[in-house]
């Protein structure tokens, strides 16, 4: 009886072999690199992908041809270019891992070329578009209701403070500080960074502590439990999570912008734009965003470029 697999079964165990290696890379993204959750789930995708092409190609003999004819494949499929950019990210971080920890004595991927990736422009609210959505919600906020008390707080907290989704839903209760109107947040790679607030969103917290959070609290099925510290919470009572938020920007900005509702990014965008319009300057602007490159930073000021490309046409005689 012959003890070498078959050719099938020889391709399913090194498929499995990239696979296995691939879940022992996303660990590590995890535990020792500390990315987002996020990142790791479309690292994860995009290696299980990969394997879907090396089929029984052994890790130890996956080449250059091999990942090029991957992303042609991603790229014959339609794939966007940001996608198959982070796919050639993705499949570089990994082979790196794979020399490193032994499993391969050379890298294949280090003459793998990304496409050249397209930047857009962020779509931002205007000023005054932000400010009509923000004292609209303070009015509903009025009636005392304490969800209503809570989005206030919420959109002006997004937006005074350029604030991610994941940093706003993380915050809890004493990374406030009142006094300075700052709040400390835990950015991309568990970074923190102390960020200022202004007066209307110290208000619209004050309403909200007092009023808003005790009453969500109240309808906590444990009180004390995980969650119990933070800052904004569910209609449950627990910490809000990121679909929430969505939920609260989409209905309460995204008919200001128009048919297509932009999220709760998009308050991040205009808060980085607003500042830059009104004289801050781009490392500060760097700080507060929690950007680990300045690079990341200055397409904003192409934002601003372009409104002062439009309002130049629109009043300069000789435009």
């Amino acid at each position: 009886m012959s003890l070498t697999p078959s050719p099938v079964r020889r391709g399913i165990l090194d498929s499995m072999e990239l696979i296995t290696a691939a879940e022992e890379f996303a660990r590590h993204l995890t535990t020792v690199r500390r990315l987002s959750p996020a990142t790791v789930r479309a690292y994860r995708s995009d290696l299980r992908d990969l394997a879907g092409v090396t089929g029984d190609t052994p890790l130890e003999e996956i080449d250059l041809e091999h990942l090029r004819e991957w992303l042609w494949i991603a790229t014959k499929r339609g794939d966007a270019r940001a996608t198959i950019a982070r796919r050639t990210a993705a499949v570089r971080a990994f082979f790196s891992w794979v020399l490193e920890s032994g499993r391969r004595v050379d890298d294949p991927s280090l003459r793998l070329q990304a496409p050249k990736r397209g930047r857009s422009l962020p779509k931002v609210a205007t000023a005054r578009t932000m400010a009509d959505v923000l004292d609209r919600a303070r009015e509903v906020a009025a009636d005392g209701d304490p969800l209503h008390l809570r989005d206030a707080a919420l959109l002006e907290m997004l937006y005074a403070s350029a604030l991610r989704v994941s940093e706003l839903c993380g915050i809890d209760l004493d990374d406030l500080d009142a006094q300075r109107a700052t709040v400390r947040v835990t950015g991309k790679g568990d970074k923190e960074r102390i960020v200022p607030y202004g007066a209307p969103a110290q208000r619209a917290l004050d309403a909200y502590l007092v009023r808003g959070r005790p009453a969500l609290y109240a309808r906590r099925a444990d009180h004390g439990g995980p969650g119990a510290l933070a800052l904004f919470l569910g209609a449950r009572g627990g910490r809000i999570g990121p679909r929430a938020v969505y939920d609260v920007v989409n209905r309460l900005v995204g008919p200001d912008l128009g048919a297509v509702a932009l999220g709760p990014h998009a308050l991040r965008h205009s808060a980085a734009t607003h500042l830059l319009d009104g004289g801050a300057d781009l490392r500060t602007v760097q700080e507060m965003l929690g950007h680990a490159s300045l690079g990341t930073t200055q397409i904003y000021t192409h934002v601003s470029a372009e409104k002062l490309t439009a309002t130049y046409r629109l009043a300069h005689p000789r435009a």
